[in-house]
């Protein structure tokens, strides 16, 4: 990914990043070269943004003066407000669609870690019982590099599948989540080395598919004003239950080895149902 980043996309600083610092002209550059890749032309030029600032005589409007690190802070602490919450309610289609969709970010970060935060360990059983004892430690690291390559076409996938008729953004996620759900549990039946990971394996490959197209979904389907608030609380919710998921395995994991998977299991089946009752589809969408 790094290789990518650095030879095969050229990616630009943010241009309201570079107004507020006062770099108009390259701000006015960034925007031309965003709309040269997409094959258009734009208009913008810095006199038109010199004569906005003259416009508004506004302080945190577009300057030169580059803005102090207390005045950034000050600016975006003054936006937390409920009235960038309440947009997002206005009406019951997407109210429902908000509500789905930090449930569904809430449960993955929760069941993801359950599983994927310990797959060392787990891997590391394998065989335990057997004459040959635990799983070595060679083998283990061999078998979590088997899992991560053969998730990896995953997200290839479902940039073709998303496209589908009859499988769309929707679809892929609820197919993807309910079979990586199924995976899990079948996981927890053998604990032979091989067995466990080809389980995972799979189910790396599933997963890839179901996180590329959430995190596409998501600021899809919020409104552009407030998308940044929606996918900020998506993400947050995400985290919080990814730092609860460690001290939720080390309490069930006493009651058996396998419950944490078996958790995980449930709330990726869980999250596959809520995906699927989304009430909007963005598949061929330009806007919502």
């Amino acid at each position: 990914m790094f290789l990518c980043r650095v030879f095969l996309f050229k990616l630009y600083e943010s241009p309201k990043f570079l107004v507020s610092q006062g770099r108009l002209r390259e701000a006015v550059d960034v925007v031309h070269g965003i709309a040269t890749y997409n094959g258009t032309e734009t208009s913008l030029t810095e006199e038109r943004l010199l004569s906005v600032r003259d416009r508004k005589k506004d302080p945190d409007a577009v300057g030169t003066k580059r803005a102090g690190f207390l005045d950034i802070t000050r600016r975006n602490l003054s936006k937390f407000s409920t009235q960038r919450l309440t947009p997002l309610f206005a009406t019951w289609r997407l109210g429902i669609t908000v509500s789905l969709i930090w449930f569904i970010w809430t449960a993955i970060g929760l069941g993801f870690p359950l599983f994927n935060a310990f797959l060392p360990q787990y891997l590391s059983n394998a065989d335990a019982g057997s004459d040959q004892g635990p799983t070595s430690t060679d083998t283990t690291y061999r078998d979590i590099l088997i899992t991560s390559i053969v998730g990896l076409p995953g997200s290839i996938l479902a940039c073709y599948t998303v496209d589908l008729k009859y499988l769309g953004r929707k679809g892929t996620m609820a197919v993807s989540t309910l079979v990586s759900g199924i995976l899990l549990y079948l996981f927890t039946l053998s604990s032979n080395s091989n067995y466990q990971t080809a389980m995972s394996s799979l189910e790396s490959f599933t997963q890839n598919i179901m996180y590329g197209v959430l995190y596409a979904y998501t600021p899809e389907v919020l409104p552009a004003p407030y998308r940044g608030t929606g996918t900020g609380i998506a993400s947050f919710v995400n985290r919080v239950a990814g730092v609860l998921a460690p001290v939720l395995a080390v309490q069930i994991g006493k009651v058996h080895i396998s419950a944490p998977i078996l958790v995980a299991a449930a709330l990726f089946v869980v999250s596959s149902i809520a995906m699927a009752a989304l009430p909007i589809e963005s598949r061929g969408k330009a806007s919502l």
